[in-house]
């Protein structure tokens, strides 16, 4: 089985709908040498200075590096690219806002065995959302090739409706891609991290986003110190978490927007959706539980 691939010009909307039918969809030369050679300069001490994972899940020659936003400038602009936001916000358009949900460096190094298969979407708790709502789109960057040799991600496109017992059956293909390509999945398809039997590490920059009523999988408030926090623009850091994930969640004390209260101000929040269009969903909620009793 061959994945299809998407050259950089393709219509957000195009993958996105691709995205909703396989569970994936990998988009060519979305960054340039320039930015990938940047970002790899920025993050190398940190790589260098992570542990490999404690276990075969994590990876025993496996290095994962986070806290990117603070740590690599360059990460900054991959967060914030508007092919991948206008490509997100169309796969989550049915949340009230979308936020960063991780940033991570995965470093595959030579020796190591193929991940265990999995769904990402367990991080919840292992919560069964239906299988049409999506909770979460993840992005995977190329920072150097992926190759079949040195453990491109393998992807069990279409597996994201059905049991694990017979998505296991689905075909299996890698995630094959040039530097500075993107591989968009969900979080409810079957993928892993393919096994390394060349000389060389892989590294892949895995930035996700969630819905913006849930809980990041890494904490950008601490991966991401006030002090630095305050230096970013106001975009980026509403992508961080900064405003209301949904009606009345994430506002700072007395009402006050968590953007303005980072800022030292006191504005209030902003209501996301109208009271009116609150009301109204309560009100069917209601009536959903009354009908229910009849």
């Amino acid at each position: 089985m061959t994945l299809s691939h998407f050259p950089p010009t393709a219509d957000p909307a195009e993958v996105s709908d691709h995205l909703r039918r396989f569970g994936y969809a990998i988009v060519d030369d979305v960054a340039d040498a320039a930015a990938m050679d940047q970002l790899e300069a920025e993050a190398l001490p940190y790589i260098e200075a992570s542990d490999a994972g404690r276990d075969e899940y994590d990876g025993r020659f496996t290095r994962r590096t986070g806290a990117l936003v603070a740590r690599c400038p360059t990460a900054r602009q991959l967060v914030m690219d508007p092919f991948v936001v206008d490509t997100v916000s169309n796969f989550l358009g049915h949340v009230s806002a979308v936020q960063l949900h991780l940033t991570q460096i995965i470093s595959v190094e030579p020796g190591e065995t193929r991940q265990k298969l999995h769904r990402d979407e367990m991080a919840f708790d292992f919560f069964p959302f239906d299988a049409d709502y999506h909770v979460q789109c993840n992005t995977m960057w190329a920072l150097t090739d992926f190759t079949a040799e040195n453990g491109a991600t393998h992807i069990l496109a279409s597996t994201s409706g059905i049991g694990d017992d017979e998505a296991i059956r689905m075909p299996d293909a890698q995630a094959e891609m040039r530097r500075g390509s993107v591989l968009f999945y969900e979080g409810k398809v079957l993928h892993g991290a393919g096994a390394n039997t060349s000389s060389r590490v892989r590294r892949g920059v895995n930035i996700t986003y969630a819905v913006g009523w849930v809980r990041q999988e890494e904490n950008q408030y601490l991966a991401c110190p006030p002090d630095i926090a305050r230096t970013l623009d106001d975009d980026l850091l509403r992508m961080m978490g900064y405003t209301q994930g949904a009606f009345a969640l994430g506002y700072v004390g007395d009402q006050t927007d968590p953007l303005a209260a980072l800022r030292g101000g006191t504005a209030k929040a902003k209501t996301i959706g109208t009271v009116a269009e609150f009301n109204e969903s309560a009100r069917e909620f209601v009536t959903d539980i009354d009908d229910l009793g009849h």
